[in-house]
């Protein structure tokens, strides 16, 4: 039997006033409501909702909505009404029947007593709201979406919120004493860098908007940034947020072109930076580690491209100009967020100009770090152990808790465990390492990948690959799952790499690895790569690869000894044997 209960009123002065008078809990009584108008809605919780109608009554804005709904229960407290006003504002916001109206400030994620217990309740107040029309799919259809998951109004952990709060104090200081400080933000795979600048970009926005005598309806640590003072500083103050992985921007795009106050052409490549007619006062780079220096581009288009942004900017087309120069010379202030043990390929930046970049906001203390995990369910332990695997450090094996890491000996096992945690969870895909050409590419009936009598094939298409329809079929490579979370990843850890038993440790097999641009030499700059260098980039790939899965992680690894290798670091029936 529910708790709770739902009244519905007309968004008027009249029809609140004689509301309010109806019962003292409409003027004494925590409750979170909704105002909703023919395709926006605004969600807040308040201990006197008729006082608070009555000032969203007030706002201009606002005179268009239409009709309220105010949730009321006997049980419910302060910290219950803010807990589901923030699910509340996330589920909506994904579920993209509305445009949420609110500011992101003060989403919550906080414990309290018997949260599980009101979570419950708000799971059947979801279904209601369902029936009513409020929202158009379920809960676990929206959590699996990219809406959901790079939304604005995430709830964010302590060190993300420590990090914006660094990130507003700098640009702030920054803006009154007119000078320019680049600020850094470094994490690890799964620490939600991503969910970071897309955060930052919406709360400029609310603040830049703000009204001085605007009442928030809750308190957060960004609160003070809605004062007077800081509003003015960004009286027509252009930001931009550059994505330099094709299929991420994508994805961003459209949780841009549903968020009140962001527009899609907020979102930049970094050719979109460097050939734009505007100097932004801000730019925020995400997966900073993926620009670009100069070398041969997937296209003839893109190499003249490169050349006419350099001579635009500089006046000449210097090869030592990359597209980190770009974005220094088209913004004022630039924020960077990075993990440079993400670069994929050689064209990418040079390991010494993250680093230098990094040092130089140490000096000038604008360096944050984020460390914990968002991602993976294994946690930051996890995260290590892969990365010790790789590194040859890892001594014996580990357990993750409830985190579901497992090999198999026969990939058709795991393609099948693949499938089967698609029908109870889904959002779980098979990914592999770039160890086989892309023949279907030319030929849609070609097998791409082929191990013992199975066939698969590649990803049919770059952009939003892991939601597209035949993604379950397929598998996807590295361009189409950096920066994408995953329930479960099956992964393929492809022939390129091996492992050397006489020389303890994994070794690159070029021969084996068919990214034609993964491994191309630059001319231009006389750079050759040798094996170990794309030794480096090749074993980030399947860093990344191994860190995408939120519950867990397959692995199916090719090359005999390197499985061998990888046995002594797992427990006793972690291998799944047919």
């Amino acid at each position: 039997m529910t708790s709770f209960n739902i009244e519905r009123l007309p968004f008027d002065k009249g029809a609140v006033t004689t509301w309010a008078e109806t019962n003292p809990r409409h003027k004494n009584w925590p409750v979170v409501y909704t105002i909703e108008g023919s395709d926006e809605i605004y969600v807040g919780e308040s201990t006197n909702v008729a006082n608070r109608m009555f000032q969203h009554l007030a706002v201009e804005q606002r005179q268009h909505l239409k009709k309220i709904k105010v949730i009321l229960d006997d049980r419910f407290n302060k910290s219950v009404c803010l807990d589901l006003e923030s699910q509340l504002i996330r589920y909506l916001a994904a579920d993209s029947k509305y445009k949420v109206l609110n500011g992101n400030h003060g989403i919550t994620d906080a414990d309290y007593f018997e949260r599980d217990r009101y979570r419950e309740t708000f799971n059947e107040l979801f279904e209601e709201l369902l029936k009513e029309g409020v929202f158009t799919r379920s809960i676990p259809d929206i959590v699996n979406s990219d809406l959901f998951k790079f939304s604005p109004f995430k709830a964010l952990n302590t060190d993300q919120s420590v990090a914006i709060e660094g990130v507003l104090e700098k640009l702030f200081e920054d803006l009154e004493n007119k000078t320019d400080t680049p600020i850094v933000i470094q994490g690890d795979p799964g620490t939600g860098k991503t969910i970071v600048a897309v955060y930052l970009m919406k709360l400029l926005v609310d603040i830049a908007k703000s009204q001085p005598d605007e009442q928030l309806d809750s308190d957060s640590m960004f609160s003070d940034f809605f004062q007077q003072g800081y509003r003015e500083q960004l009286t027509d103050f252009t930001i931009g947020l550059v994505i330099p992985q094709q299929s991420l921007r994508k994805s961003i795009e459209k949780v841009f072109a549903k968020t009140p106050g962001l527009s899609k052409s907020m979102v930049l490549s970094p050719f979109d930076a460097g050939a734009s007619k505007e100097h932004y006062d801000l730019l925020i780079v995400d997966e900073s580690h993926r620009l670009g220096q100069r070398s041969n581009q997937p296209s003839a288009a893109q190499n003249k491209k490169f050349t006419e942004i350099n001579t635009a900017l500089f006046g000449n087309d210097d090869l030592s100009w990359t597209q980190l120069d770009w974005i220094k010379a088209k913004s004022t202030h630039q924020l960077y967020l990075l993990d440079s043990a993400q670069s994929v390929k050689p064209a990418d930046l040079p390991a010494e100009v993250t680093a230098a970049l990094v040092e130089q906001a140490r000096q000038a203390n604008s360096f944050f770090r984020l460390v914990s995990q968002m991602r993976v369910g294994g946690g930051t332990d996890y995260i290590e152990f892969v990365g010790r695997i790789f590194a040859g450090t890892q001594q014996g094996p580990e357990t993750f808790g409830n985190y579901e890491l497992r090999f198999f000996d026969d990939i058709a096992e795991m393609r099948e465990s693949i499938f089967e945690k698609e029908k109870v969870v889904g959002l779980s895909r098979m990914i592999a390492g770039y160890a086989w050409p892309w023949a279907s590419k030319n030929d849609p009936t070609a097998v791409d990948i082929q191990i013992g009598n199975v066939g698969l094939t590649w990803n049919r298409t770059a952009t939003d690959w892991i939601n597209s329809p035949t993604s379950l079929e397929e598998v996807g490579s590295i361009h189409t799952v950096q920066g994408y979370d995953l329930n479960y990843a099956g992964v393929i850890i492809g022939p390129d790499l091996g492992y050397d038993p006489v020389a303890k440790k994994i070794v690159f097999h070029r021969e084996n690895y068919h990214d034609k641009k993964g491994k191309e030499n630059n001319p231009r700059l006389g750079i050759e790569y040798t094996d170990e260098d794309l030794l480096n980039y090749v074993v980030n790939i399947y860093r990344v690869l191994l860190t995408r899965g939120i519950k867990g992680t397959f692995v199916y690894v090719c090359d005999p000894a390197l499985q061998n290798y990888l046995r002594q670091f797992c427990q006793p029936g972690l291998f799944s044997n047919k």
